[in-house]
Parts: C-alpha cells; structure tokens; sequence
C-alpha cells in the first residue's frame, strides 16, 4: 500500500517545473535583424530563410 505524498513533497518536486525562455535567433534578413524562433517566419518583416512568406507587419491587408 502506497502512503499520500505530503505537501511538502509535492511542493518541491513541483518547484522544479520551471518554465524555459524560448530560444530565439535573429532574423535572417539583414534589414531586419529582430529576434525570431528558430524554423519560423520573421513575425515583423516576413522572411522565412532569405525569402518573403508573409507580408510585412506594417502592411493591413
């Protein structure tokens, strides 16, 4: 038979969860240079590996 796990267990096994700060390059257009995830399009400019995917931020189409 198992015993309940106490508070305090708990509570420091959770203190372990800690949350990571997501890893960011810098974009690949030279204009532009902003951080951006790894293996996702420039959310400011719009370039996915030196071509353009999106349009521009600036632009409301």
């Amino acid at each position: 038979m198992q015993h309940r796990t106490s508070r305090s267990r708990a509570r420091h096994r959770r203190a372990q969860w800690k949350a990571s700060v997501p890893a960011l390059t810098t974009c690949a257009n030279p204009a532009c240079g902003k951080p951006t995830p790894p293996h996702r399009a420039c959310r400011h400019c719009g370039v996915y590996r030196g071509r353009q995917v999106l349009p521009p931020a600036g632009d409301a189409t």
